[in-house]
């Protein structure tokens, strides 16, 4: 069906991509807006893809003409002073119209914008001055012969409203035959009798408060027809919240070419090292690209979107390292490259030697011989997602590998237009509602949250660490980096990847030191996140891209990782969904600007962190139930009542 997707939201003068989904590039499709407020004077193109600018506050209803028949798209505009603060691109550059992706559910209207939000704040608000944007969960019960789909809106961290300031709007979906008239309210509620209720009834709704309107929550529900005549049943599920299995999953990222002793296939030996990699409680593994690619070794130049490198090894051998990870019960990320294409890929070849060829279209132009790029990178050529041709090969290419793997590392999923992320997202779902699509996203955008990513790079909490371990900042700040989620407006479902290095990077242990180090993968064991512990982190490599040294392995930096990831595994305190709390501490010997502890608490367990960036051990009176390490089981009691804490230290405490 090529039916544009959920409705949008966005704030008035915000560009709304709209695009057919799944489409054939020879097909007609046309837009008109059929349903506009009375002050507007908005219209659309006449392209296959367009951009939609709202330019009055109201709801607007955009039609769609395809093959298949008329779709109508539901867009909520809200008035611009209630937008958060956004790093929307304009239409015309590359990445199209990438921005908020806000959905607002409205009893008149539905809709979910398309422009990059980086913070909670609205226009004119700045951190710390009592602004925010709001944030919300929807949940569903059967109650009394009804379907009831509740709203719980919170205000921001930051903010002095509270939650009865917010109100909370609803949108139906457009694809769902389910109309407003057979829909009730209750308080923040909406009710449904069951004997009207579709099939299937998806609903958006979000926050709004005096500081602009929340990222959309959605809800999806399912009904069926109950043996015996008893009541109708109901599955509900939330497609915006992450697979479970994703949130406490330990991470290793594999640079692909650099992580074996060149003596075989790159693939078979990876899977010859699972075993050690299993033993390090690795639950995923991601591997730098693994296409056909130009000369770079990094392999992010695309020649070919269907075909493994050749240096690497056949498709066949991919296969079987794939199985061989899921025979150790190891997940894999395929790394999916969609916003350019190398240079040296025949299609740009074409494009670039001859100004009629049908392949000119794919690309978008800075000059007649010169393509758009990022950051004047000279091996990439930016895709054009305004032209059907494009979306359609790339959707192929992931109909190609996502059957083969338990999820996606979207690179440079900021550059790509969100209405692609958002088709890719829900066609992935429809087919396997436990495949993870993680987003590489500096800094990171709390909109992506809203039906385009389940999990997110926090590079927040990577430049905390990094000014942490190089003494430029308090231990403290690490806490700080963590709620900034909250404050820019993530809901609390949200998930997040921490790491310390990657291959983008410079290793930690080079930057901040080796006791810094130690400390950092503390952090990233013990603090709410998937950890990612990036080939070679674990045993002191230097060189981020370097062949790896295996044979001058730091064994007791590994054996640090190995205890972290036990713990975490093992204790349910250090699980996503445990509770971060500050603790205060007495440093009586050390740095207490390198010192910081938190607890952790989950409904059956508890512990105390303690984490010292310094290179000197340091003694630390902390609120904990016990004095010894869950990590080793050593005593860390002193005689003065204090903990000598080394690096890290988890111990018990009270729940």
């Amino acid at each position: 069906m090529h039916h544009p997707g959920p409705p949008r939201f966005v704030a008035t003068g915000d560009a709304v991509e709209l695009a057919p989904r799944d489409p054939d590039p020879a097909a007609t499709y046309e837009w008109r807006v059929v349903q506009a407020p009375v002050a507007s004077t908005a219209t659309v193109g006449d392209d296959p893809v367009e951009a939609f600018v709202p330019d009055a506050p109201g709801t607007y209803v955009v039609r769609l003409s395809a093959p298949d028949g008329e779709h109508d798209l539901t867009v909520r505009a809200f008035d611009e002073d209630r937008a958060p603060e956004s790093t929307t691109r304009q239409p015309g550059v590359s990445g199209g119209w990438s921005g908020s992706g806000f959905a607002t559910t409205h009893r008149a209207g539905e809709s979910d914008t398309d422009s990059q939000v980086s913070a909670g704040f609205g226009v004119g608000d700045a951190p710390g001055a009592g602004a925010g944007r709001p944030r919300l969960t929807l949940s569903a019960t059967v109650e009394d012969g009804n379907v009831v789909v509740r709203a719980d809106p919170e205000p921001n961290p930051r903010s002095d409203e509270t939650r009865a300031d917010l109100d909370v709007e609803f949108l139906l979906d457009d694809r769902d035959d389910l109309s407003w008239r057979d829909v009730g309210t209750e308080g923040l509620a909406l009710v449904v009798p069951l004997e009207s209720f579709p099939e299937r009834a998806r609903f958006h709704a979000v926050a709004l408060g005096e500081h602009g309107y929340s990222v959309p929550a959605a809800i999806d529900i399912s009904r069926s027809e109950s043996q015996g005549g008893d009541e109708p049943t109901v599955e509900v599920t939330h497609p915006y919240h992450p697979p479970e299995w994703a949130e406490d999953s330990v991470i290793y990222e594999i640079y692909v070419r650099t992580f074996g002793d060149g003596e075989g296939g790159a693939f078979d030996e990876i899977a010859d090292r699972l075993d050690y990699i299993e033993s390090l409680g690795v639950d995923v593994i991601w591997l730098t690209p693994v296409l056909q690619n130009d000369h770079a070794p990094h392999g992010y130049n695309v020649t070919d979107f269907f075909a493994i490198a050749e240096d690497l090894g056949t498709r066949e051998d991919y296969e079987r390292f794939v199985e061989a990870a899921h025979d150790h019960d190891i997940k894999v990320l395929f790394d999916l490259v969609c916003n350019h294409s190398a240079r040296t890929h025949p299609y740009f070849q074409a494009a670039v030697s001859d100004p009629d060829s049908e392949y000119r279209d794919w690309y978008e132009w800075r000059t007649a011989t010169e393509p758009e790029t990022y950051f004047e990178w000279e091996h990439i050529a930016n895709f054009d997602f305004t032209h059907l041709p494009v979306r359609r090969h790339l959707l192929d290419a992931v109909d190609e590998w996502a059957p083969l793997v338990d999820g996606f590392r979207c690179d440079m999923a900021w550059a790509v237009p969100n209405g692609f992320w958002r088709e890719l997202h829900d066609e992935l779902k429809e087919r396997d509602p436990e495949f993870l699509l993680l987003d590489e996203t500096i800094p990171y955008i709390a909109d992506f949250q809203a039906g385009l990513f389940d999990e997110h790079f926090d590079s927040t909490t990577y430049a905390a660490l990094r000014r942490v371990g190089r003494g430029d900042a308090p231990a403290t700040d690490v806490l700080d980096a963590i709620d900034e989620r909250g404050v820019a407006g993530f809901p609390e479902y949200a998930a997040f990847m921490l790491y310390a290095e990657n291959h983008d990077e410079t290793r930690y242990i080079v930057e901040c030191g080796r006791p810094a180090a130690k400390a950092a993968l503390g952090a990233l064991f013990t603090l709410p996140g998937s950890p990612l512990v990036y080939a070679g982190q674990e045993f002191g490599q230097r060189g981020k891209r370097d062949d790896l040294a295996w044979d001058h392995a730091d064994e007791d930096l590994r054996e640090h990782v190995e205890r972290l990831a036990a713990a975490r595994h093992e204790r349910s305190a250090l699980g996503a969904g445990a509770s971060l709390e500050r603790l205060d501490c007495d440093v009586h010997e050390g740095d207490a600007d390198r010192v910081v502890a938190y607890r952790r608490v989950a409904d059956d367990d508890a512990v105390t962190v303690v984490l010292n960036f310094g290179d000197d051990s340091a003694t630390v009176a902390v609120d904990a139930a016990g004095t010894t390490d869950v990590l080793d089981g050593e005593d860390l009691g002193t005689d003065g009542g204090a903990l000598a804490v080394d690096s890290v230290a988890v111990l018990p405490a009270d729940e």
